[in-house]
């Protein structure tokens, strides 16, 4: 198992921000990499939302399907998607700083086949990367 956890603060209100990661259609704006989203449910927001989301990693691309598994207006929201061997359980929570919010990121990739098992500490640091830039596309798409 392999845990990633980023936070940032983001000069914007809570709603604001998550409105931003809560809703695919907004995070898609917000991040560069997001290439095509798919929704594969007739729902577009909370639990049970499933879709398709299409990235550009360096010169390719990679698709994942991902669903909204827990949804709490205005303070969480989490992602699970089932990938190369590994389950991928991602979390956004949303806390009001003063005038600003606090965006906390956790993600935790469980392995469930032996190559997932060895592959998935290797690519610890690419995930980091790609996280760390979704984070930030985020915040600047906020603060404007």
């Amino acid at each position: 198992m392999t845990t990633t956890t980023m936070s940032y603060v983001i000069d914007a209100p809570v709603e604001e921000v998550f409105d931003v990661v809560a809703h695919i259609e907004n995070f898609s704006k917000a991040v560069p990499a997001i290439a095509d989203v798919e929704f594969i449910s007739e729902q577009r927001s909370g639990v049970g939302t499933r879709f398709r989301e299409t990235r550009v990693m360096g010169r390719r691309e990679a698709t994942s399907e991902l669903e909204v598994t827990e949804y709490e207006e205005g303070s969480l929201i989490r992602l699970v998607a089932e990938e190369g061997g590994s389950t991928w359980d991602s979390r956004f929570t949303t806390t009001a700083e003063g005038e600003s919010t606090r965006l906390d990121f956790t993600m935790v990739a469980t392995p469930h086949t032996f190559a997932a098992r060895i592959l998935d500490p290797l690519t610890k640091g690419i995930v980091a990367k790609a996280i760390r830039g979704d984070m930030e596309a985020v915040k600047a798409y906020c603060e404007v």
